[in-house]
């Protein structure tokens, strides 16, 4: 299906119980705009670390005016100095993996406490630990009970190139460092440039057998879902 016809399908399948995840990545501000574009008023919201880089926070304002919705900003339990008084200084240096639990998987899971379905902007040209990502899957939402969560990926057939080229018709505002270097934007410890040829999410975690965050991969799969 063309992802304008998804979109459409999740809204009127799941009303408000559906919203958009976004770390303002390329797929991220097409699927917005698309949405937009075809009147489906889809909540928004994103993970604030609390490490994000000057220019993450800046672009966050401007889609804000562009797009003319709010973003919801979801934010750990504790800010960077609690977690260093609880954890010790700099934890992303030493457990990167804790650190990601703390301030962006629980937050997630909070959230997605409210909804049936979680939209995307996973794709499949990203990397080797999402060749296989499908457009519709189904998730435990909560270990400790038998709720389910529809993971949407709308954008998953996406070429990085079309990404690229749809951003630039449509003038839609977009994360200054991606004309520096940096081809997949987190945190600001744990994100490099990216040399070409590489993967777009080979910048991330340098130095550490790590390739995901833990959004991704924290909840349990179930089977492929069917419409």
């Amino acid at each position: 299906m063309p992802t304008e016809e998804i979109l459409q399908w999740a809204h009127e399948r799941f009303g408000a119980r559906a919203a958009i995840g976004t770390s303002f990545q390329g797929a991220g501000l097409v699927m917005m705009h698309l949405a937009k574009q075809n009147n489906l008023s889809f909540p928004v919201f994103t993970l604030d670390t609390g490490l994000l880089f000057p220019e993450t926070v800046v672009l966050k304002d401007r889609l804000e005016s562009f797009f003319g919705f709010k973003i919801e900003s979801l934010v750990p339990d504790l800010t960077i100095e609690q977690q260093a008084e609880a954890q010790g200084p700099e934890l992303w240096k030493r457990n990167p993996d804790l650190c990601c639990t703390m301030r962006k998987v629980l937050p997630l899971r909070n959230k997605l406490s409210e909804l049936d379905c979680w939209m995307t902007g996973l794709r499949r040209q990203q990397s080797q630990t999402r060749a296989d990502v499908g457009v519709i899957e189904l998730y435990n939402a909560d270990e400790s009970s038998d709720r389910d969560i529809v993971k949407l990926n709308p954008m998953a057939n996406w070429s990085r190139e079309a990404i690229w080229k749809y951003i630039a018709d449509y003038k839609i505002p977009y994360n200054a460092l991606h004309d520096q270097g940096f081809r997949s934007i987190g945190c600001f410890p744990c994100t490099q440039k990216v040399a070409g040829g590489e993967d777009e999410r080979a910048g991330r975690w340098t130095g550490f057998k790590k390739v995901e965050c833990g959004i991704h991969t924290f909840m349990s799969k179930k089977v492929d879902f069917q419409i």
